[in-house]
Formats: C-alpha cells, structure tokens, sequence
C-alpha cells in the first residue's frame, strides 16, 4: 500500500465516521476521531454483516484492501451510539 492508497484509506473511514456521526447525533472530537470511528466502524460493521450473514455493499477497493463503506458506516453509527449512551452526562 503506497502513501496515497493510506491517505486515501483515512479519507475514506473519516467519511465513514463522520456520516456514523451525523446519523446519531453524537459529535465529540475532530478528524482524527472521525477517522478512528470510521475504522472501527469498519471492524464492527463487517462483523455485523459476516454474523446476518449479508454481503458488502458499496465497497472501495484501495491499495488491494477492500473497505466495506455502507457497513463502516451502520458500524460507526452503532459504535457512536453506545459511546454516546455511556458518556451521556447524569443529572
């Protein structure tokens, strides 16, 4: 993977946990976050499609490395909500 395949990656998983954001209504921190969600928004959505057994839809191939954009996003979104029902603040 060359240097513009990895910057390319990270502009791609920020996106993903950017949306993920956006989609709940949970923004804390800047772009590097925004591409740490992403990331692991990757992980765990494709760990909810491998487990319901549903394909990868809308996948980037970059550098040889397949990212799984639908799901990066449905798994950021899930991962931001329940950071965000552990964070939320106590009255």
């Amino acid at each position: 993977m060359s240097l513009i395949d990895f910057l390319l990656f990270l502009i791609v998983a920020g996106l993903a946990g950017a949306l993920g954001q956006a989609l709940v209504g949970y923004s804390r921190g800047g772009c590097l976050l925004s591409i740490l969600i992403g990331y692991i928004g990757a992980l765990l959505g494709t760990w909810i499609a491998r487990q319901t057994g549903l394909p990868g839809w809308l996948t980037f191939n970059i550098g040889g490395t397949t990212f799984p954009f639908l799901w990066a996003v449905i798994g950021a979104a899930v991962f931001v909500a329940i950071i965000s029902l552990l964070t939320r603040g106590r009255v």
